[in-house]
């Protein structure tokens, strides 16, 4: 219980240095609390608990669980892409292949799981525990456990699938090409003759 306290106060405390931050969010939150007196932590606070109230209660959790998901990965994949550093442009495009292979399986077992009680409050909840600044970080997990065995199990049949359908829309774009030079040829022989009667 005291290591849920204390990772609990680390978080609290990173949230606090985070609100009082140069940024738009910092910003906004500041002229709330100039406002209406109420410190930026506890304006915080009483978001993500409406957040999380209308993740179980409300209309439209589907977008903002997606938006959750969405907006702070894009917002730090841009920050680690503009970086020197390459340890977290890795961290984030783990996160992205986990967030795509999770929106792919959902694709098939949304129509099932939505009617789960609760189902958007807990997808939202895995979303956020794949973006977390952890070690534990769930993003990472699931990659190492789960989609780099599979990966390298089947990294030779996809890299042949993949060079077949190369070749595939190669030839057929070339088809296409020479399709299309003829029917303009045929056409404008045709203009020609009717030009010249």
């Amino acid at each position: 219980m005291g290591n849920i306290r204390q990772a609990l106060g680390v978080w609290r405390d990173k949230l606090d240095a985070f609100l009082h931050e140069q940024n738009l969010v910092a910003d906004t939150f500041g002229k709330i609390e100039a406002l209406t007196g109420i410190k930026r932590i506890n304006l915080a606070r009483g978001l993500i608990g409406f957040l999380t109230f209308f993740l179980i209660v409300g209309y439209g959790a589907s977008f903002l669980c997606c938006f959750i998901g969405f907006v702070y990965p894009a917002y730090a994949s841009v920050k680690a892409i503009e970086s020197k550093e390459k340890d977290d442009d890795t961290k984030w495009l783990t996160y992205w292949v986990v967030f795509g292979g999770f929106h792919v399986v959902e694709s098939f077992t949304d129509i099932f799981l939505f009617w789960i009680p609760l189902y958007y409050f807990f997808k939202c909840l895995f979303l956020l525990y794949c973006m977390v600044p952890m070690p534990w970080n769930g993003s990472l997990i699931i990659y190492h456990k789960i989609i780099l065995p599979f990966f390298h199990k089947h990294e030779k049949t996809i890299d042949e699938s993949i060079d077949q359908v190369t070749q595939a829309g190669q030839k057929l774009i070339a088809e296409a090409k020479d399709i299309s030079k003829q029917v303009a040829t045929e056409v404008t022989a045709k203009q020609l003759l009717e030009k010249n009667d």
